[in-house]
């Protein structure tokens, strides 16, 4: 509703003109108060966002995801143009020149650089310098020794990792990357195919880094479904075997 003004003239003490009745003279300036709160609130709706925003995705489904997987540190880091927007104006991005340790996945060359946008309204990335922080990266290839990152990419410490989820980098997250991984928000939910593997720990701990995403794999068994399998150990054939009845 809006509210109710009385009409006053720009001097309080002198009398309302006689053309003016005092009924039509609020009725236009309710009108005119009306269409300034509704271009208000339009200019806000048609404001941009300024938050990035992701989807949360299990470790696994983030390593199928991405073109690079590497461990690696970052050595240093500097603001550089990468081209010029629509209109002209030059588009800066983050470089880190990092140091890497071992890569899980992505091209023969080794990954020299990792970009990403300069702030995280733009979910750009912000590592740790100077080479002493670990980190588990995950991302898209560029070429070229050059990979680019993102908020919604997997990039945790590398001392944050359960030792399962170290050992599945190595090959027991490749075995899965074609079963899908279906995250649960709320009870009831269900798959829809039996190459799904549905993902709890939102519900079960009310934390997206929970039981499931630290300790198991979706893998693709021999008559082509998917099932959790829990362990550092490969999985064994009698489980790979296993037909859903």
């Amino acid at each position: 509703m809006v509210p109710i003004f009385p009409y006053s003239s720009p001097d309080p003490a002198a009398p309302l003109p006689a053309h003016v009745p005092p009924v039509a003279a609020f009725g236009r300036r309710g009108r005119t108060l009306r269409l300034a709160l509704g271009l208000l609130l339009l200019a806000t709706l048609l404001r941009p966002a300024d938050a990035c925003s992701c989807s949360p995705v299990h470790p696994q489904q983030a390593f199928c995801n991405a073109d690079v997987v590497i461990r690696a540190k970052a050595v240093s880091e500097k603001e550089v143009d990468s081209g010029n927007d629509i209109y002209g104006n030059p588009i800066k991005r983050i470089q880190y020149e990092i140091k890497q340790i071992k890569m899980f996945k992505g091209p023969e060359k080794d990954i020299e650089f990792i970009y990403t946008a300069p702030s995280s309204a733009v979910c750009g990335v912000s590592l740790d310098v100077g080479g002493k922080k670990e980190y588990l990266i995950a991302g898209k290839a560029e070429g070229d020794g050059k990979m680019h990152i993102t908020l919604c990419d997997f990039i945790v410490p590398w001392d944050t990792l359960s030792t399962t989820q170290k050992k599945s980098l190595n090959h027991r997250y490749q075995m899965g990357c074609e079963c899908k991984i279906t995250r649960c928000p709320m009870i009831p939910c269900y798959i829809s195919s039996p190459d799904e593997c549905l993902w709890m720990d939102w519900v079960t701990e009310k934390n997206i880094n929970g039981h499931q995403a630290k300790f198991f794999a979706c893998i693709k068994r021999s008559d082509g479904s998917c099932a959790w399998y829990r362990g550092a150990a490969p999985p064994k054939q009698e489980f790979l075997d296993i037909e859903d009845p």
